[in-house]
C-alpha cells in the first residue's frame, strides 16, 4: 500500500504541510504495547499475519501527543489497538451485517463497564475493555465517565446502522454518510485525550456549537483518510461504509476520481478546520474560565488540529490495511487500486 494521494494533500492543505513530530519513546512504546496485546489474547500468533498485529497502534498515540508522559501514550494505544480488536469483532460475517448481533457485543461490554469486572470467563475484549477502562476512569469525575459512555453507546448505535447498510446492500447517500461514519469510528477516542494530557474540559467549552463542529471536522478528516486508504479492502469485501464508494455510487464516478473527490474535501476542511481553532480559542478565551481550564482546552484543541496529519503520516507506516506479506499482487482483487497509481491526481 502507498499514501502517496494522501501525502499530495501537503501540496494544497496549509494545514496539512508539516509532518507530524513523533515521541521520542515510540519504539519502547512500541515494544510495550506489542506485549501487552500478545499478553492479553488481543493479538494471537504471528502479528504480521493480522491486520490487528499490523496496526503499530503506538505510533499513531507517538503522533497525536509527541510530549505527553510515556505511560499516558501507552495507554492511548492501548485503548486504540482495543478500538480496532472491536473493530475487527464487529466486522466478522457472523456480526457485520446483523444490528442484532452487533447491539448483543456491545451490550456485553457495556454491561461489564457498568458491572466494574468482567463475567465469568470473559472473553479478551472484555477483560481488556475493564482494565482499560479502571486504569482511566480513576482519575477523571463522573461527568468526564458519563460521557465517555455515552461516546461509547453512540458507537454502539453507529455501528448498527452501518451493519443495516451492509445486510440490505443499501450505500448511504453523501449527506447521510458523514454523521453515520462519526458514529460509527470510536468517538469516545476523543474523550480520551483529556487523561492523556492529564486535564479535563470544563462543560462550558464543551456546549459551544463551535467546539462541537471542531470535533465533528477533525472526525471527517481523519475517516475520510482512513476510507481512501481502506477502499481496496473493502469494495472486494462489497462493503457499502466507504466515502470513495458513496461517492462513486451517488455520482457515477470511476473509483479514481471519487478518491480524488474525496481528497479535495479533506484539503478544504483541514485548512477550514484550522481557522476555526483559532476563533475557537478566543470564544474559549472570553468565557472567564479559569486559567487551568483555559490550559486544558486549549491543549486538546491543539491534539485536535494535529490529529489529521498524524493520521495520515501514521497511515502512511501502518499495515493494518495492507494485505499480509507475500501475498499476491491481486489480493485485493480488481477494484483494490493502489494509491501510488492514483498519485497524478493531485
Amino acid at each position: 500500500m502507498n499514501t502517496s494521494l494522501l501525502h499530495s494533500l501537503a501540496d494544497r492543505s496549509a494545514a496539512l504541510a508539516v509532518p507530524s513530530a513523533m515521541h521520542a519513546d515510540v519504539w519502547q512504546l512500541g515494544e510495550r504495547v506489542d506485549a501487552w496485546a500478545r499478553g492479553r489474547g488481543l493479538v494471537l500468533g504471528d502479528p504480521d499475519t493480522s491486520p490487528l498485529g499490523r496496526a503499530r497502534c503506538e505510533r499513531l498515540a507517538a503522533r497525536l501527543f509527541p510530549d505527553a508522559e510515556p505511560v499516558r501514550v501507552e495507554l492511548f494505544a492501548r485503548w486504540l489497538t482495543w478500538t480496532f480488536a472491536l473493530d475487527d469483532t464487529l466486522d466478522q460475517a457472523s456480526v457485520s451485517g446483523s444490528a442484532t448481533a452487533v447491539h448483543a457485543v456491545c451490550d456485553d461490554l457495556l454491561r461489564a463497564i457498568r458491572r466494574g469486572q468482567p463475567s465469568p470467563g470473559a472473553r479478551p475484549l472484555e477483560s481488556t475493555l475493564i482494565e482499560l477502562w479502571q486504569d482511566t476512569s480513576a482519575r477523571m469525575s463522573r461527568e468526564w465517565r458519563r460521557r465517555f459512555l455515552g461516546h461509547l453507546e453512540e458507537h454502539r448505535t453507529g455501528c448498527s446502522e452501518q451493519a443495516v447498510f451492509r445486510r440490505i446492500r443499501q450505500t448511504p447517500t453523501p449527506e447521510e454518510y458523514p454523521a453515520l461514519r462519526r458514529r460509527a469510528a470510536g468517538p469516545f477516542l476523543y474523550d480520551l485525550m483529556e487523561p492523556v494530557l492529564d486535564v479535563e474540559l470544563p462543560t462550558r467549552p464543551l456546549a459551544l456549537p463551535a467546539w462541537q463542529a471542531l470535533l465533528e471536522g477533525t472526525a471527517d478528516v481523519v475517516t475520510w483518510s482512513n476510507d481512501i486508504v481502506s477502499y481496496g479492502r473493502e469494495a472486494v469485501q462489497g462493503d457499502v461504509h466507504n466515502h470513495v464508494i458513496v461517492l462513486a455510487e451517488a455520482y457515477g464516478l470511476e473509483p479514481a476520481q471519487a478518491m480524488r473527490r474525496v481528497a479535495e474535501r479533506i484539503a478544504v476542511l483541514a485548512d477550514e478546520l484550522r481557522d476555526a481553532a483559532g476563533a475557537l480559542k478566543a470564544t474559549v478565551a472570553r468565557l472567564g474560565l479559569s486559567a487551568p481550564d483555559r490550559d486544558a482546552a486549549d491543549r486538546v484543541i491543539e491534539v485536535l488540529l494535529r490529529a489529521p496529519r498524524a493520521h495520515i503520516d501514521w497511515l502512511a507506516e501502518s499495515g493494518r490495511y495492507s494485505p499480509p506479506e507475500g501475498t499476491s499482487p491481486g489480493y485485493y482483487g480488481r477494484d483494490g487500486l493502489r494509491l501510488d497509481g492514483l498519485a497524478s491526481l493531485r
